[in-house]
């Protein structure tokens, strides 16, 4: 107990020096239902598209959408007894509907959540979709990290066809989070966090080809910490315009760390975040395109998203950064979760906030333009663990769990956790490109066709 009183004080400490945009959240006030302390309805830019709900608490976890005009697909992971992803058309995205899903075989002999997170990949002109999975050892697949399907053919589902399985028998567990990225070199990377001190690092060319003994290349390793053991959570990786390098920006034991992965096979650490107040591991790590800020999570209730002026780890002239230049967040009494940039924006799934954009053009000064609660439940009824009835807790971790921004249209979509998958449009945001703010054009979207060194040039 004393642990956590320290731990809020030093956050509240933190906080009181850093500016949150008070302004903007006094505004951001929402509207309650007839329930008690329920949060509904959204900002009048924000307008709601479609909502399919998908099969009630903890039964969805993250989203990913495809960007190509005529790919109009949308996978949502899933949990539980329907561990596996459902496929999504969304060519119009008021009238978007399931085609497709995707259950592993026996899945009732299957213990912990199941799908977690996944990632679209496309090489050699053909489409692929990566699940990924988390059982735990009391039952099958304990040591399986993620499945992979070719979903070319599609919108023909009776073509979607499983291509392989990637195992990791060394750290049981399963890959929580992923990242596929398309290297400066050619190659499709996938990267994946383990049950283990390092992040996984796989060549997906050749685990497509069929060469999947060789598709394991090197792995990014998690720095001994003081906080304790552990590896990553999360992760981002881009290329860095100003110095030529793929980076690794990775969230887990102890802060946050950016590795040098031009050469995947021998990762490099540049400098870190660590011992920065409140921050004793990391959740989410998501640089601007130009790498020169960061937005980082810390999962812990009352916790802002902390906003860290890189500059001087990437010009090399310290090692480690340890002070934040801003905060923001929805509802203190809440947590926000997962995030997309798209410079200046920042799409946020905030658990119980549901959707959340904020904008920082001014990075010391992050101020909150357009929400929608996508959970309709009550306060502090979140993720409880697995071994809790319906895992059902006393937690915050409950409603908007992941989200994705489609660049081309401007299309955001929220997977909660609770209500099921949503789409969204905001007034004035009608798609992105990192030219049109004067920014390299990189972001978790990857050009599969060219690769990020073409996006470089910012020549009028």
């Amino acid at each position: 107990m004393k642990r956590t009183r320290l731990l809020i004080t030093s956050f509240f400490m933190t906080l009181a020096t850093l500016p949150l945009g008070l302004d903007a959240q006094q505004q951001n006030a929402p509207s309650m239902s007839a329930r008690p302390g329920v949060k509904v309805g959204g900002s009048g830019n924000m307008d709601m598209l479609t909502h399919i709900p998908l099969g009630g608490f903890f039964r969805v976890t993250d989203i990913e959408m495809e960007q190509e005009a005529d790919r109009p697909y949308i996978y949502v992971s899933q949990a539980r007894e329907r561990a596996g992803f459902s496929i999504i058309e969304a060519s119009d995205p008021e009238n978007a509907q399931v085609i497709f899903r995707w259950t592993i075989e026996d899945v009732d002999l299957h213990q912990g959540l199941g799908g977690m997170d996944g990632k679209y990949l496309k090489i050699d002109d053909k489409y692929y979709f990566v699940q990924s999975m988390q059982f735990g050892q009391g039952g099958p697949d304990g040591d399986l990290g993620a499945v992979v399907f070719d979903v070319t053919r599609l919108p023909d589902v009776s073509r979607v066809r499983e291509v392989g399985r990637i195992y990791a028998p060394e750290t049981p567990g399963g890959f929580h989070n992923m990242f596929a990225y398309k290297h400066s070199s050619g190659r499709s990377l996938l990267f994946t966090t383990v049950r283990g001190a390092q992040a996984n690092i796989y060549d997906m060319d050749r685990f497509v080809s069929g060469d999947t003994e060789n598709a394991f290349i090197g792995a990014v390793t998690a720095p001994e910490s003081p906080t304790g053991p552990g590896g990553y959570h999360d992760f981002y990786v881009g290329y860095d315009v100003a110095t030529g390098q793929d980076k690794f920006y990775g969230a887990g034991r102890g802060g946050y760390y950016v590795y040098d992965v031009t050469v995947p096979e021998q990762a490099e650490l540049l400098f870190s975040i660590t011992g920065a107040s409140g921050i004793t591991g990391g959740h989410t790590f998501t640089p601007t395109p130009d790498g020169r800020y960061a937005i980082t999570e810390a999962e812990y209730q009352y916790a802002p998203l902390r906003l860290f002026d890189l500059q001087p780890g990437q010009s090399g002239e310290v090692r480690n950064i340890r002070q934040p230049i801003s905060a923001w967040t929805a509802d203190w009494r809440a947590l926000a979760h997962n995030h997309e940039v798209r410079w200046p924006y920042v799409f946020v799934s905030a658990y119980e906030d549901g959707l959340q954009v904020f904008n920082m053009m001014d990075p010391t000064n992050p101020i909150t333009v357009g929400w929608y609660y996508t959970y309709d439940g009550p306060h502090m009824r979140g993720y409880g663990g697995s071994n809790a009835p319906n895992m059902q807790g006393t937690s915050v971790m409950n409603g908007a769990f992941g989200v994705d921004v489609r660049n081309r249209d401007g299309l955001i979509a929220i997977s909660d956790a609770a209500t099921g998958m949503w789409l969204f449009s905001m007034e004035g945001f009608q798609g992105w490109r990192g030219e049109d703010w004067g920014m390299p054009n990189i972001s978790s979207v990857q050009d599969w066709d060219r690769g990020p060194v073409p996006q470089m040039d910012l020549t009028p």
